[in-house]
């Protein structure tokens, strides 16, 4: 709902405070009664600088939360319009409001990173206008001197630190015409430049759903504490009934550290509501500008016996509407997909954030950047992703870089431009292109796309590297020191440079999709001239990287930086990497995302499903095995013996390691766009490790998508649904003729046995070679510990080329004097297995 008449109404607040320090100030009230009758449509709008909830005639209007929601309100703010025709009477009305401080004025941040406080506004302002059509005229009523303030019940708030609620400070029908204002305070007109009023571009945060109690625990020094089974994001809603005065405190966490709430990964944000009741009869309560992220909540102060059905765990997030959905045949591999949707929804509480619920909530660039496809595929995020690139265009022309979060709360912040996290500036318009065929997108985000790119051209050396600046790298490598998480295994130049390969290569596509030739040249010269310049400092002539870790090879591979020679040596040496580190994890923010993908283009898919099923600590299903409902910030932020990592960065609901879930829908159930917008489809699932069936449904700007296998009895079965005005390229995963068929709209069915061998179970003996025996990872781990107890310290490669294809008894013949029993100790191993029933 637009806005048609001039704006007369101005933003409004108490008077300041005599006492100017940071002391918390009770959330203001705010009221003014006017006539009317004869209406034909009543519009009203509001906003505040803060949060704020509007009530007409003692109605709350509307049913968002948390609004205006969060915008770089230099530059935007965001107003809601609401039709309240049905909420006005004949005669006397009374518009009213409440004011939080929310992001606009309350802290953010974390300890040391500069002024919390008062960032983008130092008075709880408000701003309605009612508009009236009468028919036959218009007439505004807007927040001006005639409106009256008062303190009002919620006596202390703040996103990072809850909120405290005095329930015997109520002012009942303040907001209903009637009432006796006339002890209330008048109010003062502040200047806001009212140019920056917006029409919200992005869904309103709501209340989505509630949880019930799953338990309730008694710790071993004696709190009470209320597990909702599900690490969330929102509050509490508290039923209960005692004296006036009494006060219960709810103090919110998302794990338990030796049976106690664990606080300490919330650093400084306290996270703890109090509501003090008025007394006579039942009460109920909920916080209203503040949230929290957690799955465990402590209680104190409760009057009369506690039961789970005293408590609801209200879950609110962006109402972004649901389009993806993945299921397997393996629980854990489902669990690890929920866990990345309950991430993804805690963290787009308006904007994409990094994390919930610690002293930071921030729009952190390189986590959305990372997590950008996986977020398109799960929800429709044109909307709230829309607005917040526009937010990071807006702060970017403001502050002449991308800043590393938007909106940008550092005022005093020394410039920074950096890989992955400030070029989300051209990847993540070029992933919602990808994702909804939208030429638009590209359009608006264009001149922040081409800005960054050639900020970053002027930082090259003459050779066209970026070696220079400060570099996140890969971010949480989980070798990296918990006191250092940008020190990991790969150079973070190399992480900068192969990025920019990247996005050189995005901007003269995009150039030449909005017909920019001469952008398009340009850009096209400056890719070849960085990718060669990463060729000829990383790579050698054969495809070896000289930065030997996972994360470099990945990033090679994906980007297409290498040739076809170098790309297959190179998917060799990652895959010998990832078998050297038992398949569990050695990547952070920026090689996980890619690196299944990267192994899968190689040639060695058996070693992506390796990566991805393994349990062991570092791995994808490590978390779900330590009854993970969300995605972590690290691979160990719980540790096996069940401590908490000590690192500062210990966040357990960060979507960013989500992202392996976009390998899961385009590969594991084998969905993804041929064209942008999925005008043309590919399904080409790859099964591979225990799993005997997969699916995927996807809402395409044309309608329902879905595939879906299952291998039963030998029997191979795809079901496909290509949504109309789209096409499909199918290929029929272990086809024995290897099928590949295109297909139109309508549902799809096809049904075959397997080929002859396919996943039956080898024979293995002396004459078996390690490139075959190391595909199976407990008979390696065997075999290698067998070997070892001979040659203790001598390792044995199985993916080194050279012996791969190199029999046991081979590698015997090899070895002067071999010690009595060896070859039948390895025998002896091998006949086990084969004992083994499959």
């Amino acid at each position: 709902m637009s806005h048609f008449f001039p704006w007369t109404a101005r933003f409004i607040a108490p008077a300041a405070p005599a006492d100017q320090s940071e002391h918390p100030q009770p959330a203001p009230l705010f009221r003014r009664d006017f006539n009317s009758a004869n209406i034909r449509r009543a519009t009203l709008h509001v906003t505040a600088l803060g949060l704020v909830e509007a009530y007409l005639n003692g109605q709350r209007v509307g049913d968002e939360v948390l609004a205006p929601g969060w915008t770089t309100y230099r530059h935007r703010l965001n107003y809601s319009s609401h039709d309240v025709t049905e909420l006005i009477t004949e005669g006397a009305n009374t518009l009213g409001a409440m004011v939080g401080e929310g992001w606009a004025r309350g802290r953010l941040g974390w300890e040391g990173a500069g002024p919390t406080k008062n960032i983008f506004a130092d008075r709880p302002g408000l701003f309605m206008q009612l508009d009236l059509d009468y028919g036959d005229h218009r007439e505004s009523i807007g927040t001006d001197e005639e409106f009256r303030t008062s303190p009002g019940p919620v006596l202390f708030e703040s996103i990072y630190d809850g909120e405290h609620y005095d329930a015997r400070l109520e002012q009942v029908g303040w907001s209903a015409p009637g009432f006796d204002a006339s002890t209330w305070a008048s109010v003062e007109v502040i200047d806001w430049d009212l140019t920056t009023l917006e029409t919200p571009t992005k869904e309103p945060v709501r209340r989505i759903e509630e949880i019930p109690v799953q338990r309730l625990l008694t710790t071993p020094s004696g709190k009470t504490i209320a597990d909702f089974g599900q690490n969330l994001v929102g509050w509490i809603r508290l039923s209960v009934e005692g004296d006036a005065g009494t006060t219960v405190t709810l103090r919110h966490a998302e794990v338990l550290d030796n049976g106690e709430l664990g606080v300490r990964p919330l650093r400084t944000a306290k996270a703890t509501d109090e509501y003090t009741l008025r007394g006579n009869g039942p009460e109920l309560w909920e916080p209203r500008f503040t949230f929290h992220g957690f799955r465990y909540t402590e209680i104190e102060g409760y009057p009369g016996e506690l039961t789970m059905d005293k408590l609801t765990a209200v879950v609110v997030h962006t109402d972004m509407a649901r389009t993806g959905w993945f299921e397997t045949s393996n629980p854990l591999l489902n669990q690890l997909h929920n866990n990345t949707v309950w991430s993804m929804k805690g963290n787009f509480v308006s904007l994409p954030t990094d994390c919930p619920q610690r002293d930071e909530r921030l729009g952190w660039t390189g986590d959305i950047n990372v997590f950008g496809p996986t977020a398109a595929y799960l929800y429709d995020v044109r909307g709230v992703l829309g607005s917040w690139l526009r937010d990071l265009a807006l702060e970017q022309k403001h502050k002449g870089y991308v800043p590393m979060v938007v909106p940008d709360f550092q005022t005093h912040a020394a410039p920074m431009t950096t890989a992955v996290w400030s070029d989300v500036a051209v990847l993540l318009p070029w992933t919602l292109y990808q994702a909804y065929g939208d030429q638009q997108i590209l359009e608006d985000a264009y001149t922040s796309m081409v800005e960054f790119t050639d900020q970053v051209a002027g930082l090259l050396n003459p050779d066209g590297l970026w070696d220079s600046g400060f570099q996140f790298g890969d971010w949480l490598d989980p070798d990296a020191p918990p006191e250092n998480p940008s020190g990991g295994k790969t150079e973070s130049h190399l992480v900068a440079a192969a990025y920019f390969c990247r996005v050189t290569e995005v901007m003269a596509k995009t150039a030449a999709i909005l017909g920019n030739s001469e952008d398009g040249e340009r850009f096209s010269r400056v890719a070849a001239k960085v990718k060669q310049a990463f060729q000829d400092e990383y790579v050698t002539p054969a495809g070896r990287l000289a930065n030997n870790s996972a994360t470099a090879y990945a990033l090679a591979i994906t980007f297409d930086i290498l040739n076809a020679g170098q790309k297959e040596r190179a998917g060799e040496m990652l895959a010998k990497l990832v078998t050297q580190a038992k398949h569990t994890i050695s990547t952070g923010f920026v090689g996980t995302p890619v690196l299944c993908d990267a192994l899968t283009q190689t040639g060695h898919l058996d070693d992506a499903y390796k990566l991805l099923l393994n349990t062991e600590c570092p791995s994808f299903l490590y978390p779900v095995t330590m009854d993970a409902t969300t995605i972590w910030e690290r691979w160990d932020s719980m540790r096996p013996d069940g401590t908490i990592n000590p690192g500062g960065m210990t966040s357990f609901n960060h979507y960013a390691l989500g992202a392996v879930a976009d390998w899961m829908h385009r590969t594991v159930a084998g969905l993804a766009p041929a064209e942008p917008g999925y005008k043309r489809i590919t399904v080409a699932p790859k099964p591979g490790g225990d799993l005997t069936s997969a699916s995927a449904r996807h809402l395409t700007p044309f309608g329902e998508a879905a595939v879906s296998w299952r291998i039963v009895d030998g029997t191979v079965t795809l079901d496909v649904k290509v949504p109309e005005g789209t096409t499909a390229h199918v290929v029929l995963p272990v086809h024995p003729e290897n099928l590949e068929v295109e297909v139109g709209h309508g549902s799809h069915s096809w049904s075959y046995e397997l080929p002859a061998g396919h996943n039956e179970t080898p024979e293995y003996s002396l004459d078996t070679t390690f490139g075959v025996l190391a595909q199976d990872k407990e008979l390696w781990e065997s075999f290698t510990a067998t070997f070892s107890s001979f040659f203790p310290g001598v390792p044995l490669d199985a993916n080194n080329p050279d012996a791969k294809n190199i029999s046991i008894r081979d590698m015997l013949g090899m070895i002067p004097m071999s010690p009595a029993g060896l070859a039948e100790a390895l025998e002896n191993v091998l006949t086990t297995k084969n004992e083994v029933p499959a």
